[in-house]
């Protein structure tokens, strides 16, 4: 087995590019969208016999986001103003359901630091005007969630 260790940001873009085609294709595994997520750009992490090296938090990620998809999705919504989910782009969508399951499911991860990684991913792979979008509906979000 190998020991490739991902930082907690580099599983959050496996995250990210494993749920990426779910929203396309509701018949893939969840498997199946982890190993393609691992297997992108990142031979390393599959062991030469192909056993595949799954981090636990990915996982987590994966399986949360799925699992909670409704209720991110109702609290993406609340916080757009005059704009609806299916017009954002799924990559935003994406990135801002990963932040919202990690404020509040994921204890050890501060709300702070979740939308940080989350403007992160967007000045990544997304422009500057989805990253200040992204910002600004996180940072709703997160407000309600810190007064909550």
């Amino acid at each position: 087995m190998n020991s490739v260790k991902l930082t907690r940001r580099e599983i959050r873009e496996k995250a990210l590019q494993a749920l990426y085609p779910f929203d396309f294709n509701q018949e893939l595994t969840k498997s199946e969208t982890i190993r393609y997520a691992l297997e992108y750009n990142q031979e390393e992490i599959i062991s030469e016999d192909q056993e595949e090296f799954i981090p636990q938090y990915l996982d987590q990620l994966v399986s949360g986001v799925c699992e909670h998809q409704k209720e991110l999705d109702e609290k993406i919504q609340a916080n757009l103003r005059g704009w609806s989910l299916p017009r954002l782009a799924k990559t935003d969508v994406i990135i801002m359901r990963i932040a919202i399951y990690e404020m509040l499911y994921v204890e050890d991860v501060p709300t702070k630091v979740a939308l940080n990684e989350a403007v992160e991913l967007a000045k990544k792979y997304s422009d500057d005007k989805s990253r200040k979008f992204v910002n600004g509906v996180l940072s709703n979000v997160a407000k309600i969630i810190e007064e909550a």
